[in-house]
């Protein structure tokens, strides 16, 4: 099989095109082909497949072999595959996902090629047994969550895939590995969560860094920084649109005050193409 590996500030994956269905082995081959020693590597594998409500379809398997609902660097490189390889020639496209429906995207071409991707990526949920998780509240906001005796707080935002975020002093040196895993499996989360640990440093820019759920600590995370923006307004931490700070590079998020919808502005980059299986 044939694939491109790209990556969104740094959240890097393997992306095919061509086939009309998932592998039926598609988990053992995630957790074979994204191991970084043995295989090509990367935090999951995506593949863009026929869609019969939108442009194309995009499939998301994570490196430990569960399917992710959504990923917002994924389809950002998605978008940019199928314009720069010719599938499509339109500045505005749809991509089905499996949690966050339809989506709207808008390419930023410059010289022939995909720049950056902005991304409607739709109203957040904020109802707690949506995101899901065990409670009640209409958000879940600023609530006390506990993990080997330490007290967190935490406000959950769904943007098709659950996420707890969580203020810390200084994100860019939290000890995700040892917090993130511990939290993402936390009783509050039925389906297990995204963790966003954030620091806020003006009205216009949070630093954030993740551990995501089926993939552990990554560089970026698209939906994660969505769910840090509109937490962030949330508590009051910052206006409708900022600078998300991850540790690949940055993103422009927007919370529409109109529509409610959320935005999200930034790269996608194409490392090389290779046969694997």
């Amino acid at each position: 099989m044939e694939f491109t590996k790209m990556h969104g500030l740094g959240n890097d994956f393997l992306v095919f095109y061509g086939l009309n269905e998932l592998p039926a082995n598609v988990s053992e081959l995630a957790i074979q082909w994204c191991n970084r020693f043995f295989g090509a590597g990367g935090d999951g594998l995506v593949f863009i497949l026929p869609s019969e409500r939108a442009d194309f379809k995009m499939r998301i398997i994570n490196s430990d072999g569960t399917e992710a609902e959504q990923c917002g660097n994924a389809i950002r490189c998605v978008s940019k595959y199928v314009y720069d390889h010719g599938y499509t020639d339109r500045s505005q496209i749809t991509i089905e996902t499996l949690g966050a429906g339809v989506q709207q995207v808008t390419l930023n071409v410059v010289e022939g090629a995909v720049s950056t991707v902005t991304v409607d990526m739709g109203e957040p949920i904020l109802d707690g047994h949506a995101v899901p998780t065990t409670l009640s509240g209409k958000p879940v906001l600023d609530q006390p969550i506990e993990a080997a005796g330490r007290e967190f707080r935490f406000t959950a935002v769904s943007m098709g895939n659950p996420h707890c975020v969580i203020y810390v002093d200084d994100a860019p040196s939290f000890e995700v590995l040892e917090w993130g895993p511990r939290l993402e499996t936390h009783p509050y989360f039925p389906r297990k969560v995204n963790v966003e640990f954030a620091s806020v440093t003006a009205r216009d820019r949070v630093e954030m860094r993740v551990w995501e759920r089926g993939a552990g600590s990554t560089l970026a995370c698209g939906t994660g920084a969505c769910a840090t923006l509109v937490s962030s307004v949330l508590n009051g931490h910052t206006d409708r649109a900022a600078w998300i700070g991850l540790k690949g590079g940055d993103l422009y998020i927007e919370w529409n005050e109109q529509n409610n919808h959320v935005y999200m502005t930034g790269p996608a980059e194409a490392v090389y193409q290779g046969r694997i299986g």
